[in-house]
């Protein structure tokens, strides 16, 4: 689960909420000890000095005699993007790690002004009037651009509309931000857990064994955090306790969101509606690649029957397998799938996803991809020794290209209460060339080193830092233009998780595993026999896998293209997972109440699995026997990663490719190993 955001302005103009941010460059004002919090009053005198010089700029735009130019008013816009940019952003990210109740509670008050601030300034007639009356014609192709993109965004926003509707729309939007932050906030807080016996940790490692100590009871806690809930319901025996999780897995947040969710799906629609359109899907897809919601209607629909022969193959295997165990079975249940999955690559292909995971320390993880991509992309990794951090545990490096400092990141990787319990790129600044530059942290929630520095991953765990990863390196290369809305991840939105999703591709090879996978006692490479079954194992439920994004895709789509009104938002779910899922729906479970992507993402969930064509497509050009060659990556990364919004997705990916972008590598990948 990821979240990628764009820049401030284009954030104020083109959507209801903050949902990822950014450090402002000078941490004075706001940082503390390292092993201190940042404290919500920092917060909040950091976020009202960005919002006066903001306001001091806008003052200037205004008050322009005569012609306005690109030197008097769009420089002065970019400058009051970058104050806008890094208030949002501090408040942001400090809403979703800060270990403090009370900080997090300041940082929902600052995001809360920021979008009001940002709001204001998407309605302002005068400002629209005077970018307008910018003469563009002789600049640059980047300025002009960036000039005609910004109008557009001024016009999706309501600028053009009366005072009155002008009024609505603001008040729409500030409520908009607090309901999305009710959402998220009761996620985060919405940890459940289950107490099992010790019997029921039969088929667990004996490192996760011996991390759930049982209690005076003699009863052992297992929480809904990933580190908990993943290896539980892939490897216990115990079905009835891996159901019982399941169940509460799929309840966190429950009732609170079910309301919450109802009121985001209205105040969506008032909104959409009120800016002239028939839906909210109709608005957040206007400005995608796939420009509408009937085209994504029709790409789900298109990938529901190009995966129906695969996933059927699939589900087969997984029954029959299941019937080993129950001969009466007749189908295979959610909650039972990742178990039956293991057994299945077990019988197959004698994979055994627990062996894999002595050769997956996540220090060794951590160094194997940072020097990977080091090599890959021609930059280098040295630690940021005087970061501010709200946390000690929080690791930070700046990147460097020769000499030349490129970018700065963090790293907060485990698990903690009140923490943001998914994994995600914040862009901490959105970097503006000669000015300002690019910063990101990584926020995910992967196993936690013990006294001994020991943490296992999962083989997804370690495809989920490199998805990540994927998305920090975006923004850092990208984060190198002259207008700040169009550096970064300013890309449409539904290429945005393509980069990502295609570096996942190199935790699956064997020649860049073989670099960094290394057993943590004895330091001994992963075989090479372990790596092709990997390879193997890992063709295995790709119908599968596609078909329930699917199901997500048309959740998020149809909860957000009708009249809210009919919308019931546990039929609907019913509904479409019978229509689209592999899975039936288990009784009393409510999984849109902790789908934060609802709130995120809203209409266009689909982004992922249009990205993962597109992914799919580019990661063919690579030099599939050696994966590590930097001329072919410094290819994608100039032509693809660097230059963020400056171009358009469709032709970044044709300039790579030097074709248009189809479906061929991902139709290979949906049935690779199925026979046919």
């Amino acid at each position: 689960m990821r979240r990628m955001p764009s820049p401030a302005i284009a954030r104020a103009l083109g959507r209801a909420t903050v949902l990822a941010a950014a450090l402002f460059v000078s941490f004075a004002a706001v940082a503390l000890a390292d092993d201190k919090p940042m404290t919500g009053d920092a917060i909040a005198a950091s976020t009202k000095g960005h919002l006066d010089r903001a306001q001091s700029l806008l003052d200037e735009i205004l008050a322009v005699k005569g012609k306005h130019t690109v030197a008097n008013t769009l420089e002065k816009m970019n400058d009051l993007s970058m104050e806008l940019d890094a208030a949002s952003a501090w408040a942001g990210l400090m809403e979703n790690v800060n270990p403090d109740s009370a900080a997090r509670a300041a940082a929902e008050k600052a995001t809360q002004d920021v979008q009001s601030f940002l709001t204001k300034l998407s309605l302002n007639h005068d400002v629209y009037v005077a970018v307008q009356d910018v003469d563009a014609a002789k600049e640059d192709p980047g300025t002009q651009r960036h000039w005609r993109l910004m109008l557009r965004d001024y016009r999706r926003a309501g600028v053009d509309k009366d005072e009155a509707t002008r009024k609505k729309v603001q008040e729409l939007r500030d409520e908009l931000v607090k309901i999305g932050q009710d959402f998220d906030r009761n996620i985060r807080e919405g940890q459940r857990s289950i107490l099992v016996d010790a019997k029921d940790l039969d088929g667990l490692a004996p490192d996760y064994v011996q991390g759930h100590p049982a209690g005076a009871d003699g009863k052992i806690k297992i929480t809904t955090d990933y580190p908990d809930f993943i290896p539980f319901i892939t490897y216990s025996k115990s079905g009835d306790a891996r159901r019982r999780l399941y169940v509460e897995y799929m309840n966190r947040a429950y009732p609170q969101n079910k309301t919450v969710l109802e009121k985001l799906i209205a105040k969506r629609d008032e909104l959409a509606k009120t800016l002239g359109y028939k839906s909210w899907a109709e608005y957040i897809t206007e400005d995608k690649m796939a420009r509408s919601p009937k085209r994504v209607d029709d790409f789900i629909h298109q990938l529901d029957q190009a995966t129906s022969r695969r996933a059927a193959q699939d589900y087969a295997l997984l029954l029959a397998r299941k019937k080993k165990d129950d001969p009466q079975a007749t189908d295979v249940a959610d909650w039972e799938r990742r178990y039956y999955s293991e057994l299945v690559k077990a019988d197959k292909f004698d994979f055994d996803a627990q062996a894999v995971r002595p050769y997956y320390n996540y220090a060794n993880v951590e160094k194997g991809i940072l020097d990977m991509t080091s090599k890959m992309f021609g930059v280098t990794y040295k630690p940021w020794t005087d970061a501010p951090k709200w946390i000690g545990e929080v690791e930070a490096y700046e990147v460097y290209e020769g000499d030349k400092l490129v970018g700065r990141f963090y790293l907060d990787m485990h698990p903690r209460d009140g923490k943001y319990t998914h994994a995600a790129a914040f862009p901490i600044r959105t970097g503006v060339e000669g000015k300002v530059i690019p910063e990101a942290c990584l926020v995910c929630n992967l196993p936690r080193p013990d006294d001994k520095g020991v943490a296992l991953m999962e083989q997804d765990d370690v495809e989920t830092f490199l998805h990540e990863f994927g998305h920090l390196l975006h923004g850092l290369f990208a984060g190198h233009q002259r207008w700040a809305d169009r550096s970064g991840i300013s890309t449409e939105w539904d290429f945005v998780e393509a980069p990502s999703q295609m570096l996942e591709e190199w935790a699956r090879s064997p020649q860049t595993l073989q670099t960094f996978a290394r057993h943590y006692q004895t330091g001994e490479p992963i075989p090479a026999d372990l790596l092709n079954k990997i390879r193997a194992a890992n063709d295995f439920g790709n119908g599968l896998y596609v078909r329930q994004q699917n199901y997500y895709s048309a959740m998020s789509l149809h909860y957000y293209d009708r009249d809210p009104k009919t919308v019931d938002v546990d039929g609907e779910m019913k509904e479409l997972q019978a229509k689209y899922s592999p899975w039936k729906y288990v009784p009393e479970t409510h999984m849109y109440a902790s789908f934060d992507h609802l709130e995120g993402y809203s209409a266009i969930y689909y982004t992922y699995m249009w990205s993962l064509v597109i992914a799919k497509d580019m990661f063919s050009h690579f030099d599939q026997k050696n994966l590590l060659d930097p001329r072919i990556a410094t290819e994608y990364r100039k032509k693809v990663l660097d230059p963020g919004g400056t171009q358009d997705a469709a032709d970044l990916v044709k300039n790579f490719l030097g074709r248009p972008y189809n479906f061929k590598a991902f139709e290979a990948w949906l049935n690779a190993g199925s026979g046919t």
